[in-house]
């Protein structure tokens, strides 16, 4: 698939462009990186200022109307620059489920505080041993009065340390991996009785681990229907999370073959050794296959195709061994300084690494594509 951008589109992507290259190159970014906070206000102003976060959302609240195909163009960049800032956490994830399933008043309140660049929000909804299942939630919420009091324990969740508010999955009803009677609830991230242990992760960002022991919420979205609304949104973030994939893997395939015209052994530059050639085609048409499946799976999100899931899943499993592939064969053929901090390399690699567990690992979408495939 070749995607014929529109002018608008082209605009778009040409701005992201030379933002991110007069402020965001990799010395800056590893500043960013280095700094006690982990990630930079003024960048993220900076994109509220383009337009960036307002992109994906819909004219009815306040967006530019862009959709997925404008979280493709922006996430490759991003991809390309290793940017840190939660974009996909903040605007793609938690936007995307406040505009899917949150009150009018809830849309108000926070989507223009999102798209202004005022806020910044996480999902809060993988557990210990949940293993990817959405379903497999034990944290629960009672109601008391018009908010509900959530207690339990969250793992691993990303940009919480960064956050204003916490989207929180809970238990309303039903037992651990029933679908029925999970819900989803807006959780202060300084509320009272919340415990938040920030970590860094291996690729320079923050996650954390959330203690609940009775913490207030807002019921956002319907009682009991939070699966199919976190479905939804897993799709969302796959598409963005692919895009972002496939900028770094194009940025590895660039940076080898420059590497790979100045590096000389035995009075030769190793470009000129065949295996090595026929290593670096290879390198190529992974990052094309990957960047077909990529626009696919964006205009699929925007047409909103019945098999988008399934597609999903195949694109986060074909792109993510992609990613692997291409970023174990750039550090080996830079040979031992491919993994220092010095060499984007070593970044990029550790980058794809994380992206290929968010929501899901290549094998378990590969499995998962396999019976939506057989369902279908």
């Amino acid at each position: 698939m070749d995607i014929q951008f529109t002018e608008e589109q082209e605009l778009l992507r040409s701005s992201v462009q030379r933002l991110l290259r007069d402020r965001y190159d990799f010395d800056a970014r590893r500043k960013i990186v280095a700094s006690e906070e982990g990630h930079s206000r003024e960048r993220w102003q900076a994109f509220a200022e383009l337009g960036l976060l307002g992109a994906p959302f819909s004219e009815e609240v306040g967006g530019l109307g862009g959709g997925p195909l404008s979280t493709m163009i922006i996430m490759q960049e991003f991809g390309r620059h290793l940017v840190v800032e939660p974009f996909v956490e903040t605007v793609v994830v938690a936007g995307g489920l406040i505009e899917q399933i949150g009150s009018d008043a809830q849309k108000q309140a926070f989507i223009p505080e999102i798209v202004a660049g005022a806020k910044l929000w996480a999902l809060a909804w993988t557990e210990k041993g949940s293993r990817f299942d959405l379903a497999n939630v034990t944290t629960t919420a009672k109601r008391d009065g018009d908010d509900f009091v959530l207690t339990g324990e969250k793992t691993a969740v990303l940009a919480a340390p960064w956050s204003d508010h916490l989207i929180v999955s809970a238990r309303t009803s039903g037992h651990r991996h029933d679908r029925g009677g999970l819900s989803l609830f807006v959780v202060d991230r300084r509320a009272a009785n919340l415990d938040l242990q920030s970590f860094r992760t291996i690729d320079g960002r923050r996650a954390a681990e959330i203690g609940l022991r009775g913490v207030r919420g807002q019921l956002l979205g319907r009682e009991g229907e939070g699966v199919v609304a976190l479905e939804a949104c897993r799709d969302r973030a796959i598409g963005a999370l692919c895009a972002e994939a496939v900028g770094a893997i194009g940025e590895l395939n660039a940076a080898t073959l420059e590497y790979s015209k100045t590096r000389k052994q035995f009075g030769a530059t190793i470009g000129s050794f065949q295996v090595l050639q026929h290593r670096m085609v290879d390198m190529f048409i992974a990052h094309q296959e990957a960047l077909s499946l990529m626009q696919h799976l964006a205009v699929s999100l925007g047409g909103g195709e019945a098999s988008v899931s399934r597609l999903a899943s195949g694109a986060k499993s074909k792109i993510g061994y992609a990613g692997k592939f291409v970023a174990d064969q750039a550090v080996q053929l830079h040979g031992g300084m491919g993994m220092t901090d010095e060499l984007n390399v070593g970044h990029y690699f550790k980058r794809i690494s994380s992206i290929n567990i968010q929501f899901g690992d290549p094998a378990f979408h590969l499995l998962r594509y396999a019976q939506l495939d057989a369902a279908a």
